[in-house]
């Protein structure tokens, strides 16, 4: 997990700090309102890739006495705090910056400059954005694109695509902007292509909240998992029944199992106990990313 996703997210941080100093520094000579959005939008998917690493740094401290799970879910916290940033500081001023524009316009000076960095910016993001799908599609297999991203518990793996995918749509609004801009004599188009971006961003951040906030409040296993331990209890000779059982993924490589069986009342503890050992040995050794197993002794409802 952790060494494909930081190499997407390294790729991507040196990507769009070149960039963004780019952007700044060419809205500053040209003034173009689409420019400064997309230096903040920039800015802002730089700060992301930071709080990204942070998250798959804290997620992997080791289990203690206060979180006796461990850390996992650290890098869902951060991920979902990147969809707010994105919301927020990115949607948020690029509107407001293109809003201030379409109300008070000004001509764009040195056009040639902004065309050269926004072509220079789709270059290295396009760059990014080829190793952030080239993972993901790795992962996805031969899941449809909307499934795979429901159904993947590293949220790292979809969050950068998320962001390069946005960015060259950016880029690519901005230099219509500008054209349209140069083209008309009319600099109002250069405010509307900045509230496009803040949309673009905004539309972006809902979608990463929503899929963040499933796995930050806990999200079961697979399907598959959760049917194939089903079926390893249920082959157990000491389990008379399987009443229910209940995962959680903690973090991307962490998942808790709760069993609750009906056992053969005729054995004795020892027996249960061994039964018990070899069935969460069995589930471990299947599904590496169970991580701790709880079997609960239950009674079938009748």
């Amino acid at each position: 997990m952790a060494s494909g996703s930081k190499k997407v997210i390294y790729v991507a941080l040196a990507a769009n700090a070149v960039i963004a100093t780019a952007k700044f520094i060419a809205a500053a000579i040209t003034g173009s309102s689409a420019m400064f959005s997309e230096g903040i939008h920039t800015s802002v998917d730089t700060g992301n890739q930071l709080m990204l690493l942070l998250g798959l740094k804290k997620a992997k401290q080791p289990a203690d006495k206060n979180h006796p799970f461990g850390y996992g879910k650290e890098i869902y916290f951060w991920c979902f705090i990147v969809a707010i940033m994105v919301f927020a500081i990115g949607a948020g001023i690029s509107i407001y910056e293109g809003i201030h524009s379409v109300m008070d316009p000004h001509p764009i000076e040195n056009v040639l400059i902004s065309y050269g960095v926004l072509g220079f910016g789709i270059l290295l993001t396009g760059v990014a954005w080829y190793f952030a799908w080239k993972e993901f599609k790795h992962i996805k297999g031969n899941r449809g694109l909307f499934e795979a991203v429901h159904k993947e518990k590293n949220p790292t793996t979809f969050v950068v695509l998320f962001e390069d995918s946005a960015a060259l749509l950016g880029l690519f609004v901005a230099i219509a902007g500008i054209g349209l801009s140069q083209w008309t004599g009319n600099p109002i188009f250069d405010g509307i292509a900045s509230i496009c971006i803040g949309v673009i961003l905004a539309s972006t951040a809902a979608w990463l909240a929503y899929e963040t906030k499933g796995l930050l409040i806990g999200e079961s296993a697979q399907t598959p998992t959760v049917q194939g331990i089903n079926t390893l209890a249920q082959k157990l000779d000491a389990i008379k029944n399987v009443n229910e059982v209940l995962t959680m993924h903690v973090g991307p490589e962490y998942i808790l199992v709760t069993i609750t069986a009906d056992f053969d009342n005729k054995l004795n503890a020892g027996a249960i106990e061994q039964s018990v050992a070899g069935l969460t040995k069995d589930i471990k050794a299947k599904y590496p990313r169970v991580k701790r197993v709880f079997i609960e002794a239950e009674a079938l409802a009748k």
